[in-house]
């Protein structure tokens, strides 16, 4: 009788592939999906979420089938996740304001994740901007710059001189704001020195 090596092993390799499937099962990740037409309720259930160990996913602003415009963030909580992060929702629909906003919050600690335009119930169409702190971490604090024009030439100028000071581009949108219309809003951030 002659002896078939590959009988052992077609067994073997079937226990090792299920055994990584299994272990794959046990890691499975956890999803909230937040949605509402008002940004204070959206900051409140972000945090909500993050006491339960969830993490900013991704954002999006729009119509939603039923909920007319809302804006809509994904949570996402990995195994073992802890609580960590407590989050901070900006809108508006003045750039100053945005500005202003965004810097007492980089003060504070607070680190951009993202960004989106929405038609709120109250605001009509906002920017919105949601940085997010480590709670256990000791703050770091941030400079925010944010840039907003009609033109993407002179968004091109103003780009090049904020990075040539070490500011960082991190996110834009194109909105209609208070000010100027129809404008690129673009993000950019650095280290507080």
């Amino acid at each position: 009788m002659v002896n078939d090596p590959c009988s052992t092993c077609v067994p073997l390799a079937i226990g090792v592939l299920l055994s990584v499937a299994s272990s794959s099962f046990a890691q499975a990740v956890g999803y909230r999906m937040l949605a509402t037409t008002k940004t204070s309720t959206m900051q409140k259930e972000m945090n909500e979420a993050a006491d339960a160990g969830y993490r900013f996913g991704g954002v999006m602003g729009g119509g939603t089938a039923f909920g007319g415009s809302e804006v809509v963030t994904v949570m996402v909580r990995m195994p073992e996740a802890a609580p960590k992060f407590e989050y901070r929702l900006l809108a508006t629909t003045k750039t100053s304001t945005m500005q202003k906003e965004m810097q007492e919050a980089g003060d504070a600690g607070f680190e951009y994740c993202g960004q989106t335009v929405f038609n709120s119930a109250f605001g009509g169409e906002e920017v919105v901007v949601i940085l997010e702190r480590d709670r256990k971490a000791v703050p770091q604090p941030f400079e925010y710059r944010l840039l907003a024009t009609s033109k993407t030439g002179t968004m091109q100028k103003e780009l090049q001189v904020a990075g040539e000071i070490g500011f960082q581009f991190v996110g834009m949108t194109v909105a209609k704001t208070a000010g100027g219309g129809q404008e690129l809003v673009v993000i950019t951030r650095r280290a507080r020195r």
